[in-house]
């Protein structure tokens, strides 16, 4: 189900909401899931496996990041979150920092409110 806001100038009349929905939410989770989780499973050896340009770190951390979806949204939102979150974990590792996964995360969710709502 698509949010309850078709118009996007619901940003407007919340823009702390829109905030934390598209800024502080995926800065926390891209510090938690590639910041830290990440880089932990890519230093053991099965993390550092890798197919199709993904690491295993990668995979797992993805698995991890949908799953804690599930806290707020269905079983088929939760798992809509996977491919972006294999996308970014890619960037993470690709440039050996948070700040691409980051900034990646931010414009996606910046984009989806804007054109979905919440």
């Amino acid at each position: 189900m698509l949010g309850t806001h078709a118009d996007p100038t619901w940003v407007m009349a919340e823009p702390l909401r829109f905030a934390r929905l598209a800024l502080a939410w995926p800065l926390l989770e891209e510090w938690l899931f590639r910041g830290a989780l990440q880089p932990a499973l890519a230093r053991t050896a099965w993390g550092a496996r890798r197919a199709w340009h993904l690491s295993a770190a990668n995979a797992v951390t993805s698995l991890v990041f949908a799953a804690a979806h599930l806290v707020s949204h269905s079983p088929e939102w939760a798992a809509a979150t996977f491919a972006p979150s294999l996308l970014f974990g890619y960037f993470r590792e690709r440039h050996q920092s948070v700040t691409p996964s980051a900034i990646l995360h931010v414009f996606y969710n910046c984009g989806w409110f804007l054109l979905f709502g919440t």
